[in-house]
C-alpha cells in the first residue's frame, strides 16, 4: 500500500476510535458494551414528565408530603396540591382515600387514579363535633310581687297601699300593652305612679299584701 493511502487509512481509524471513545464516556456507569445514547448530538435523552414520574421512588405520603411533591402526582396540579395541603393543615391528616375525598376537586375518578401512587401514614381525622343547640328552657314562673302583678287582677291590685281602682286599671292596661311588670322600676314607669310609690307598693307586694280578696 502506498504511504499516502496508508496515512489516510490510519487517520480514518483514529477518528473512528475517538468518536467511539466519546460515546463511551457519555454512557452511564454499567451500560452494556455497544450501548448508544439516543439524545441529540450524542447527549442524554431529554427528561420528560413521564420519565420524571417514572423515576419517583415509592408512593407519595399525602399525610406528610408538601405541595410541590403532591403536584407531581397524576391528575393533580399545583392548585389542587395546595388545597390538599391546606385542608390537611386545618382539618388533620386524611388517613386513607376516603379521607382525601373531603378535599374540593377530588372525586371518585381521581381517587382511583391516585390509588397506586399514594399512601397515608396518619390517622383519619375525626369529623368536627356537631354543636347541638341547648333545649329551650321556659322562664321560671314569677314569684312574690312579680306573681301578683302577673295575675293582673284589679281586685287584688286595689288591696295594695296607694293603689286604688284607677291605678289598678292603669297597671292592668300597661301590662297588656307592654308586658308583665317584673320590678319596682317597671311599676314606676306607669303614669300616675312615681318611683317612691312604686317602691312602697313593691315592698308591700313582696311581703304578702295584696293577694286574693277575702270572700
Amino acid at each position: 500500500m502506498p504511504p499516502r493511502e496508508r496515512r489516510t487509512l490510519l487517520l480514518l481509524l483514529l477518528l473512528a476510535a475517538a468518536g467511539h471513545g466519546a460515546r463511551l464516556a457519555l454512557l452511564p456507569p454499567g451500560a452494556p458494551p455497544g450501548a448508544v445514547l439516543a439524545g441529540p448530538g450524542g447527549g442524554p435523552p431529554p427528561r420528560t414528565e413521564a420519565s420524571a414520574r417514572g423515576s419517583r421512588i415509592g408512593p407519595v405520603d399525602l399525610d406528610r408530603a408538601g405541595a410541590a411533591e403532591i403536584a407531581g402526582l397524576p391528575g393533580i396540579g399545583p392548585g389542587l396540591a395546595r388545597r390538599i395541603v391546606a385542608d390537611r393543615e386545618s382539618r388533620g391528616t386524611f388517613g386513607d382515600l376516603a379521607g382525601l375525598d373531603r378535599v374540593r376537586g377530588v372525586g371518585p375518578k381521581l381517587l382511583a387514579e391516585l390509588a397506586p401512587h399514594v399512601t397515608f401514614s396518619g390517622p383519619r381525622a375525626a369529623p368536627a363535633p356537631q354543636v347541638l343547640a341547648a333545649p329551650h328552657l321556659s322562664a321560671p314562673a314569677p314569684a312574690g310581687a312579680a306573681a301578683l302583678f302577673a295575675a293582673a287582677d284589679p281586685a287584688m291590685l286595689e288591696r295594695l297601699p296607694g293603689i286604688g281602682p284607677a291605678r289598678a286599671r292603669a297597671i292592668t292596661a300597661w301590662q297588656r300593652e307592654r308586658g308583665p311588670i317584673r320590678s319596682a322600676q317597671d311599676l314606676a314607669r306607669i303614669p300616675g305612679i312615681g318611683a317612691r310609690l312604686a317602691g312602697q307598693v313593691w315592698a308591700a307586694a313582696e311581703s304578702g299584701l295584696g293577694g286574693p280578696p277575702p270572700r
